[in-house]
């Protein structure tokens, strides 16, 4: 492992809680199209499965924020534990349904409940932003380490969940997300000494949520046309590979697009970067766009994958480039909350966009559905050029952080030991 990476490791307890958070965002890119595999399987209703995926999606989209919020008033274990339990029984309860052939609508109240799950790549971020607070070299290179572990679930998630519904019964797919998501959040939750002091309310803290802050809102607003991106590129390249006789074939290529990624975040965590974050988000939010162009001139699957290759290089650097932004922008009682809000704009652009792709392929075939991700990268240049200022000058909304550091709260935890 490159010295850098090495080096964020030699904390207490930070391998551990890594491994752990790996496991537990594992559902992230497995339940979602582990529910299309299952219900086309099943049904074939490509429709309702459709439909089910963006229920999902929108759900966690709205009670993300406010599981997180929870978390950053009464701690992860508290709260992570329970409502973990209660995402894993409504999946039970869609899995029966749906082998019992139930009517549709139970389908989406057990779906909608799902989204209670955790964000659990918003938990690992805190923890490592509670490690090296103020230390900005170390948790660049963290965030970096976080963005690449998210692309290797995106690489390998859809490929195990699609597998196994496949090759074993429908319902194995989903069934193993919720395995993933019971060893990963309680096998994180478990760990104390790395977790963030919780900071409950105060009677007089009236400031609401988070998302308040205008550099926040910035982010989340690019972030719904960034996950627009996503999700149209994921519908639109697997018509693609369709009509090119090869489906199977379409998460190979997207497995490129996030291998490219993956790459790409690796270098960039080794890098000693100079200047203003919100100047590096900008140009990374506008190669995103840009990158988008070729693909409308992919005319066979190879070329689709290098084209998505490299399209992949410009993401984690900007995901990266944004965690740090939120860190700047959102008071330290509330960064939990604030990660995950830009995880809500991507469910919501997501969900968006592989909407609006599949009209488009309908109406015009998958080459013209390429539009849909060039659109959405428009969307977020614009969105990232009339925000820019407000990136460029931090918040004063520390609420909490002055008196964090008079009363000697959330100070680093020296030789592992537990904060709670």
């Amino acid at each position: 492992m490159p010295s850098p990476y090495r080096a964020i490791f030699k904390a207490p307890g930070t391998v551990l809680f890594s491994v752990a958070g790996f496991f537990g965002r594992m559902p992230l890119s497995m339940m979602g199209i582990g529910i299309v595999t299952m219900i086309s399987q099943v049904t074939g209703r490509y429709g309702l499965a459709g439909a089910l995926a963006a229920t999902l999606a929108m759900s966690a989209a709205a009670l993300g924020p406010l599981v997180s919020r929870l978390v950053d008033r009464h701690g992860q274990r508290r709260v992570l534990r329970p409502v973990t339990l209660i995402s894993l029984a409504a999946a039970a309860g869609l899995l029966l349904c749906v082998q019992q052939e139930a009517p549709d609508w139970t389908l989406f109240a057990f779906t909608a409940v799902i989204g209670c799950v955790p964000s659990v790549g918003a938990m690992t971020r805190a923890r490592w932003a509670e490690i090296y607070r103020g230390e900005e070299r170390p948790l660049h290179t963290a965030y970096s380490w976080e963005s690449i572990v998210d692309e290797v679930c995106f690489i390998f998630g859809p490929i195990i969940s699609i597998g196994l519904s496949t090759t074993w019964f429908p319902e194995a797919g989903p069934l193993f997300a919720g395995v993933f998501l019971a060893i990963g959040v309680f096998w994180l939750t478990s760990q104390r000494a790395t977790e963030p002091r919780p900071h409950p309310r105060q009677a007089d803290d009236r400031s609401g949520s988070v998302l308040r802050s205008p550099g926040l809102q910035v982010l989340t607003l690019a972030f719904v046309a960034t996950g627009a991106i996503f999700g149209s590129v994921d519908v639109v390249t697997v018509a693609f590979a369709e009509e090119q006789g090869h489906k199977a074939a379409a998460s190979l290529v997207l497995a490129v697009y996030a291998l490219g990624s993956c790459l790409a975040g690796a270098v960039f965590g080794l890098m000693h970067l100079k200047g203003e974050p919100s100047h590096r988000w900008l140009l990374g939010v506008c190669a995103m766009a840009v990158s988008m162009i070729p693909l409308l001139l992919a005319g066979n699957l190879p070329l689709l994958a290098v084209a998505l290759f490299v399209a992949g290089l410009s993401i984690a650097p900007t995901m990266v480039t944004t965690m740090a932004l939120v860190e700047a922008h959102v008071p330290r009682t509330k960064l939990t909350e604030g990660m995950t809000w830009t995880g809500t704009g991507l469910a919501i652009g997501v969900a968006l966009g592989s909407s609006a792709a599949g009209w488009v392929v309908d109406a015009s075939g998958a080459e013209a559905g390429y539009v849909v991700p060039v659109v959405s990268g428009a969307l977020a240049v614009a969105v990232g050029l009339l925000g820019h200022r407000r990136l460029r000058r931090p918040a004063p909304n520390r609420e909490g952080q002055r008196e964090q550091d008079d009363s000697g709260i959330g100070e680093h935890q020296d030789g592992g030991q537990p904060v709670a």
